[in-house]
């Protein structure tokens, strides 16, 4: 079944798009500071509600902004329960994945609710009926409810086929059928002047409330959550109605449509075209004959098992945000702390206490290489500050193992230890887990082996000197000794750390590791520790690659910053819509490609402790697999 809906899936795709009319919205040119065309009317309706008396107070007209922000938290949140039951596979629909053009044509999936907003406050100032209405009325609620059931879904049914027609469809609806694999807020991405035409369908039973005097704030808000409900349940990747509910009740099949009822209509384009009731689409022989048998597979699909797992954990208490489930947009971009952050504070302080109480990994994103392997990414509910503090150390370890322990259980094959994971102090670079463990099966990859090689392969050829400054790791170590093999003379800065490289490299080797106090070095090695003191010595033009996890803060804008070690990935890694940390998109760290890299090799040993894979082979096979060196271009000194 799911060969058939791709060959259907081609066939939309090449469909020609010519916008029409009001295809943008009008407050595009704003693009982040859109919202401050709400300003005015929310200013006034505070005003009105905090200076008039009680008789002459509009707590309806007040209520509005409210009422929007709810809406925005209504959809945020089935966005992150769609991402993360995707990414854990059960129910799911469709194992196509999303990319970045999905991700960025999706953005201002806000803008309906913009839209509706300013409408509803014009509404309120200029219908009769509209402002100061009562809490609640039932008679306004039946009403509501019987046009609905009536007039707008049929209406909607056909005004649905209607942009279906090649004519409005290439120039307005394809936009919304971009999106084959769906997400919740894909049910709004549509053009402006389409959003018109629904707007006016949905106020047929609203502005009969007004006109007739039965409005009440229940019905209106009732109403359009329920919208928003089923708009974004309908659009989840992933089944949520379970089939006991059309057994207990066999009429409810033709009015209420499932997930997978409308995820065949994205795939086979010409069936099941209802808003949220079927029925019309039974009446109108437009049903696709597929859909109980989808509804009934997908229920029973089980939770995804992977080949390889990557284990991360949160760094700043905004990191949430930046997860595949939290803000997409932000998500899709490299991490930078943004400064409308700060007003989530609520929400921020509510996550940070979970994190003290929650106390195993969970999923944040899945992957998929060629139809190879299927990956997955599993993050330790701590932040980087944590694993700074002696007596976060214990229960670290604790969850870190029992990630690992429960991957060996489910008959993963690698996973890969990310971030803050592989201290050595924390846990001997992953060779804890090991000795304690020395029956598993999964092998565990602290992916130093790779670091060193994306980091040695980003050094310009010709470099005949480097400087090496930041804390000695089994990285640095390796960095050196291959440095001064090759013949590269390496310059160390601090006594201590020379004194130690030094008794770490064989006779052979020593002559080509100097102590420096000059800094004259135009390319430097850092890691952790790197202060901005330090990064004043070096020369303009200089170039700082860091072999560390975590990049150095940029105190110089005449130097250039190469990233942590990483590598370009393939396209054949699918389902690649968010960024890892402040990586590029489509960038992987080593850490993380040397795990699928040590599974697709079929390599049978672990890569942790000190231990360490040759480094030529490592990166040649991370080249052969696909995975591509990542450069940067240089800052030009005058």
């Amino acid at each position: 079944m799911y060969a058939l809906q791709n060959t259907h899936t081609n066939k939309h795709l090449d469909m020609a798009s010519r916008p029409g009319i009001l295809t943008d919205w009008p407050w595009k040119p704003l693009g982040s500071f859109k919202y401050v065309v709400l300003a005015p009317w929310i200013i006034h309706s505070t005003y009105s509600v905090l200076v008039k008396d009680k008789s002459e107070r509009d707590v309806s007209t007040f209520l509005i902004f409210p009422f929007l922000l709810w809406r925005v938290i209504h959809n945020q949140l089935w966005i992150s329960l769609s991402r993360y039951r995707t990414s854990k596979g059960n129910n799911r629909i469709l194992d196509k994945g999303i990319e970045f053009d999905q991700v960025d044509r999706e953005k201002d999936w806000d803008d309906q609710i913009l839209f509706n907003g300013l409408l509803y406050y014009l509404a309120c100032y200029t219908l009769q009926g509209a402002s100061r209405l009562p809490l609640w009325r039932t008679d306004g609620a039946i009403i509501t409810t019987l046009l609905h059931l009536g007039p707008v879904e049929f209406l909607y049914y056909w005004l649905h086929r209607a942009l279906h027609h090649h004519f409005l469809y290439s120039r307005y609806h394809s936009h919304h059928h971009s999106s084959i694999v769906t997400e919740p807020i894909t049910s709004v991405i549509h053009p402006f002047a389409e959003h018109i035409s629904y707007f006016v369908l949905f106020a047929i039973p609203k502005l009969t409330l007004v006109f007739t005097n039965r409005a009440s704030i229940g019905a209106m808000v009732g109403y359009v959550t329920y919208i928003d409900f089923m708009n974004n349940l309908g659009h989840c990747n992933f089944e949520i109605v379970p089939k006991w509910l059309f057994d207990i009740f066999p009429p409810l099949k033709y009015l209420m449509y499932t997930p997978s009822y409308h995820s065949l209509h994205h795939t086979q384009f010409r069936t099941n075209y209802s808003l949220f009731m079927p029925l019309y689409d039974y009446i109108y022989g437009t049903m696709d004959k597929a859909s109980d048998e989808l509804h009934e597979s997908t229920l029973k699909r089980k939770e995804e098992t992977p080949n390889v797992v990557h284990l991360t954990h949160l760094t700043t208490p905004e990191s949430i945000y930046h997860l595949r489930f939290g803000f997409a947009y932000l998500a899709s971009k490299p991490y930078t702390s943004k400064w409308y952050l700060w007003l989530m504070w609520p929400i921020t302080s509510w996550s940070m206490l979970l994190t003290w109480v929650y106390g195993r990994t969970f999923i944040v994103e899945r992957n998929r290489f060629d139809h190879k392997l299927n990956l997955q990414t599993w993050a330790i509910p701590k932040y980087t500050l944590q694993y700074l503090l002696q007596w976060q150390k214990v229960p670290i370890n604790k969850m870190i193992e029992e990630a690992i322990l429960d991957a060996d259980k489910k008959g993963i094959k690698v996973v890969s230890l990310g971030l803050m994971n592989q201290g050595e102090e924390l846990n001997m670079y992953g060779g804890l887990y090991v000795s304690r463990h020395p029956k598993l099966n999964v092998k565990v990859v602290d992916g130093s082996s790779l670091a060193v090689a994306s980091v040695l392969n980003s050094i310009p050829k010709g470099t005949t000197q480097v400087l090496l400054r930041g804390k000695l790791t089994k990285v640095a170590y390796a960095i050196a000794f291959t440095l001064c093999q090759q013949g590269v003379q390496v310059a160390i800065m601090h006594d201590d750390d020379y004194v130690k490289l030094k008794k770490s490299l064989i006779n052979s080797s020593e002559t080509n590791l100097v102590h420096t106090k000059s800094c004259t070095q135009m390319i430097w090695l850092v890691g952790d520790g790197l202060t901005e003191e330090e990064q004043m010595k070096a020369p303009k033009g200089a170039l700082f690659i860091p072999y560390s996890q975590f990049p150095p803060k940029k105190h110089r804008k005449d130097c250039s910053y190469h990233f942590t070690p990483a590598m370009q990935t393939p396209t054949s890694i699918e389902n690649v819509h968010s960024c890892e940390d402040w990586l590029p998109r489509r960038v992987m760290s080593a850490w993380r490609i040397a795990g699928i890299v040590h599974s697709l090799e079929g390599w049978n040993e672990h890569e942790c402790g000190y231990k360490m894979h040759n480094i030529e082979k490592v990166w040649d096979s991370a080249l052969k697999q696909g995975f591509q060196p990542l450069t940067i271009p240089l800052k030009k000194i005058s």
